[in-house]
């Protein structure tokens, strides 16, 4: 059976419109996107791309979820899509559902949620409302992301209508490790990764207008950012 998703999968991938990158032209009211990648960043996302190469081996898709807290490791998952029979079972979820557990309580204030592709939409209103402070993600993803295409991560008008709901925007690390989590898609099935970056579901670079628009640079692996042409000028408030 998962031979056979994985197959309709290829084929709506291959029949489906490219996808046009709009991130660029987005109006983002209060984005905080930022280019410090620390030691602990890159040790904990390597082990979430580790985790990711793991989850090929039981079946799923390679993506993983680390959350961490002061230094430590407080929940990790995989995808559990294919196993489960749940579209909802993504790592991301799971993680955020396994550390409230664990630390006994909703928000997850002072907490890192490390990614290897970008959370999408129906992630990031959770790690929003548990109050993650801060999200790592390795791959972009310009169709489905919570942040470069629909920026429920950068909202600052969700959590001052729904104050006390919804909790302020993470800090955000984009691009960290790209290449070795973009290895693991590759290792994976190199010609559903080529489908994948043919379409623009995943991968690419990060631009992103507002108050200050900046760009993701091809720089010691993708994190470190650079500001935008001078000339470019924020999009007006609706």
């Amino acid at each position: 059976m998962r031979a056979i998703e994985i197959a309709r999968w290829i084929g709506d991938l291959w029949l489906a419109p490219r996808v046009v990158d709009a991130s660029a032209n987005m109006r983002a009211s209060s984005i905080r996107i930022t280019s410090a990648a620390s030691v602990e960043d890159r040790e904990m996302m390597a082990r979430c791309i580790e985790l990711s190469r793991t989850a090929v081996s039981k079946g799923e898709l390679p993506f993983a979820s680390v959350i961490c807290k002061d230094g430590n490791v407080v929940a990790e998952a995989t995808n559990q899509v294919f196993r489960d029979h749940d579209v909802t079972r993504h790592a991301e979820l799971i993680a955020i559902s396994t550390a409230q557990q664990i630390l006994g309580r909703k928000r997850l204030t002072g907490c890192t949620l490390y990614t290897n592709v970008e959370p999408c939409a129906m992630c990031s209103l959770p790690l929003r409302e548990t109050g993650v402070s801060k999200v790592v993600f390795s791959i972009k993803s310009p169709l489905m992301g919570g942040y470069s295409r629909w920026n429920v991560l950068g909202d600052d008008q969700l959590s001052t209508v729904m104050a006390g709901y919804i909790r302020k925007p993470p800090v955000v690390v984009a691009g960290l490790l790209m290449q070795e989590a973009e290895a693991v898609w590759h290792e994976w099935n190199p010609l559903i990764w080529r489908i994948i970056k043919k379409r623009g579901v995943f991968g690419g670079h990060f631009h992103r207008s507002g108050d200050a628009p900046c760009a993701i640079d091809d720089v010691e692996g993708n994190e470190a950012l650079k500001p935008a042409s001078s000339n470019v000028e924020p999009a007006a408030s609706p």
